[in-house]
């Protein structure tokens, strides 16, 4: 089915009018967790250590410092929608809890995390911006949660961070990585819109349209850190120790010098509009998804019919053949690789 640019004027124009509707709005920023985050988890104290809250994340307390991991190894810690929830989850735990001081955000195995889960996507893919709504707004609220905490949060990067889950890393406070750590946004090789918009506020305008509009995505953690993405790089295998060692150095501060003091940063970019920004990139993502891309459905349909693998060495085979030709056709080239992806 061909872009159709009338549909997609008129749902601007919607988009347009709701702005306006809503440009006084409160900030969401100290919303309290809604009642299905809440549903079948309570906040209690765990009876040892370490807990599960699902078996894709994973909280722990080392002293002051909660530790959450992203527990899908087995498919690069892929972000779906109960993994989301499960994490705002273990978020409103380390809020509530007041022995905690600091957050660490960390992946299990090989990844940080290859971004919001495509298989599931291709699995069970939303129609029209009604059904994308909901979906963007659990991605978009998961990955900023760590932004609003008021409990200094830091991430702690190793191997793949793409997509949504480099936006995650973006929203912590702090963000260690490990010298083998890959950054990337690689979503519109594959026809789909950004979610949260962090980037340009994190590195600047310039660097930020070349990382997007060209998709991104083998970043190494050297030229992060150069471009501001990155605080810290340390050698392969001490991202998290060295992460645990700053949040214990913030956790045993004042704690409410440190909330405050956190809240002030913050509240110098939502005076410079980023907040509305953000809210405005999602809205037209969200417009994006709902409209629908050819080149994300065709690549669904390989994700469907032959696979993820497939589906992403389509999609490079084709940024590939664009790069050399300055055309790319939809089909799929014949004797395509697979190379690393994301969602």
């Amino acid at each position: 089915m061909p872009f159709d640019h009338d549909v997609f004027a008129a749902a601007r124009q919607r988009l347009e009018e709701y702005l306006g509707q809503r440009c006084h709005r409160a900030s969401r920023r100290d919303k309290p967790p809604s009642a299905a985050l809440r549903s079948g988890y309570e906040h209690t104290k765990p009876a040892d250590k370490s807990e599960t809250v699902v078996q894709s994340i994973l909280y722990e307390t080392r002293g002051p410092v909660a530790l959450i991991t992203l527990n899908r190894p087995e498919r690069l810690n892929a972000l779906d929608q109960a993994m989301l929830d499960a994490l705002q989850a273990a978020c409103d735990r380390a809020e509530a809890d007041d022995a905690v001081g600091a957050v660490v955000l960390t992946g299990a195995g090989k990844a940080f995390s290859s971004g919001f889960d495509l298989q599931a996507q291709a699995a069970a893919t939303p129609q029209g911006v009604d059904e994308w709504r909901p979906v963007l707004r659990r991605d978009f609220d998961a990955a900023m949660r760590f932004w609003h905490l008021s409990k200094p949060t830091v991430a702690a990067v190793h191997g793949p961070a793409l997509a949504g889950a480099c936006e995650m890393a973006m929203a912590c406070d702090v963000t260690v990585a490990a010298e083998d750590a890959i950054f990337g946004e690689p979503e519109l090789k594959f026809g789909a819109g950004i979610v949260v918009m962090l980037l340009p506020w994190i590195v600047g305008p310039k660097r930020a349209k070349e990382i997007i509009l060209l998709g991104l995505d083998r970043i190494g953690a050297g030229e992060a850190q150069a471009m501001g993405l990155v605080n810290r790089v340390v050698p392969a295998g001490r991202d998290v120790e060295e992460a645990l060692a700053l949040a214990r150095r913030m956790a045993a501060m004042d704690r409410t010098l440190v909330k405050e003091t956190k809240r002030a940063i913050n509240r110098t970019y939502e005076l410079m509009g980023m907040g509305e920004a953000l809210e405005a990139a999602l809205d037209i993502d969200t417009l994006i998804e709902g409209q629908g891309m050819p080149t994300k459905r065709r690549f669904l349909e390989i994700a469907r019919s032959e696979g993820l693998r497939a589906a992403l060495a389509w999609r490079e085979a084709r940024a590939a053949e664009a790069e050399k030709t300055g055309t790319a056709t939809l089909e799929q080239p014949a004797g395509t690789t697979h190379l690393p992806g994301a969602g």
